[in-house]
């Protein structure tokens, strides 16, 4: 229905459009052809006035015409002399009009009827003598009408033809589109990888299968996303499930009591992630979320041997949870490569608040920067998902991580400033 539609919709355009051409087109032939017409009939009647007004003369103080041979133009021209009929035959429907014009002092020109009369004064001796010449315009009419219906019937097959060509056009152009679609169908359904590959676009069905394959490419990212972010969600909440266990089974075989604070941490660090995760799936708002930075810093410390260098008064545009489970997994990893000794400082900048997890371990390979942050990847015996996830949980807030190689290990996190309110 909605193929239907657009392809109604386009052929009515082009079909309205094309009436207000050929409309156009038609008035403006008219009035020109008009206006030929009428430009050709005066000249006939100045060609004729003219050839009759060369042959009258003055003899014995008489008007007389020199030639009366021309029996023609003696039913068309007429010659008076002092409002005299001296030469040719007036019809009797038009005697009064031309013997109207015979007696006017100047030349004129109207038309009676069908008929055009035109008066042309001949100065000869004093007299008053004047030719009167008339021209039939029923032949000049009916090529105007001729005309005109000509040109309504070339308008009239010319609509019909831009509407079918239009028809034929964006039928075929929408089956590209149709069949397109189709295949996305089929895709999604069979081959979520395939793409149209419609080549080096040549018009703009052409750019709307590239844009279509980039945005299938988008999709299939962030499907890859989603599916790597499952892996690092079950890994971040399995880890403290996993230390409790191992906590409850050795308590059972060794046959003392359970350590409470160590129940507590884990807890605490799983109830972190999953307060995590959620905000982290809800759109951000941008609004006046915030927190002290270094309340948080020592939150996600926790009881481990890390030198905490941060000031006080330090507020940051994001909840204290996320700063927690941001900085968890990259003090875990200090701590695990460290030499000695971590530690976190901060400094801030003019949008943003950079905090620093420094340690003295080997510190980073220049070549693996950006893939340390993979899914997967370690240096150790850990499960290579705590940088990833700390990266993915700073990214859904505005924050960036970054690692950095300088011989130490030393990790970035860039967390924006709050905006002031106005």
């Amino acid at each position: 229905m909605g193929v239907t539609g657009f392809r109604g919709r386009v052929v009515t355009l082009t079909v309205v459009i094309s009436t207000v051409v050929v409309a156009v087109l038609v008035v403006v032939s008219h009035v020109l052809l008009n206006r030929v017409t009428d430009a050709d009939s005066l000249d006939l009647a100045h060609t004729r006035a003219d050839a009759v007004a060369a042959n009258v003369t003055v003899r014995g103080g008489r008007v007389v015409m020199t030639e009366n041979g021309n029996e023609a133009l003696d039913t068309v021209s007429w010659v008076y002399a002092d409002e005299r009929l001296i030469d040719g035959i007036v019809p009797d429907g038009g005697l009064d009009r031309v013997e109207a014009l015979a007696g006017s002092p100047r030349s004129q020109t109207v038309t009676v009827g069908d008929h055009l009369l035109y008066s042309l004064p001949v100065p000869i001796q004093g007299r008053h003598v004047m030719v009167v010449a008339s021209v039939d315009l029923r032949p000049y009419q009916a090529s105007v009408r001729r005309g005109l219906a000509m040109s309504l019937i070339l308008g009239g097959l010319s609509i019909l033809l831009a509407g079918a060509v239009a028809y034929l056009a964006v039928r075929r152009a929408l089956r590209v589109v149709h069949d397109m679609a189709a295949l996305a169908d089929d895709w999604g359904d069979h081959e979520p990888g395939r793409r149209f590959d419609l080549g080096e676009p040549r018009d703009e069905f052409g750019e709307l299968g590239r844009t279509l394959d980039r945005l299938l490419e988008r999709v299939e990212a962030a499907l890859a996303d989603e599916r790597r972010l499952t892996d690092e969600i079950a890994h971040e909440l399995r880890t403290p499930m996993t230390v409790l266990r191992g906590e409850a089974q050795l308590a059972q075989l060794s046959g003392r009591e359970l350590a409470p604070e160590s129940v507590l941490r884990e807890v605490d660090r799983l109830g972190a992630a999953v307060t995590t995760i959620l905000s982290a799936a809800r759109p951000r708002t941008g609004g006046g979320t915030r927190c002290d930075l270094r309340a948080a810093a020592r939150l996600a410390i926790a009881g481990r041997s890390i030198d905490l260098s941060v000031p006080d008064g330090i507020d940051v545009a994001v909840t204290g949870e996320l700063v927690v489970a941001v900085l968890s997994p990259l003090l875990d990893n200090s701590l695990r490569h460290a030499a000695s000794h971590a530690r976190v400082t901060a400094r801030v900048q003019p949008r943003c608040v950079v905090i620093e997890v420094l340690d003295d371990g080997p510190g980073f390979d220049p070549a693996e920067l950006d893939r340390v942050f993979e899914a997967g990847v370690t240096g150790g015996d850990g499960h290579g998902l705590g940088l990833a996830v700390a990266r993915r949980l700073a990214a859904s807030a505005g924050a960036e991580v970054h690692a950095i190689a300088d011989g130490h290990g030393r990790v970035e996190v860039t967390f924006p400033l709050p905006q002031p309110t106005l």
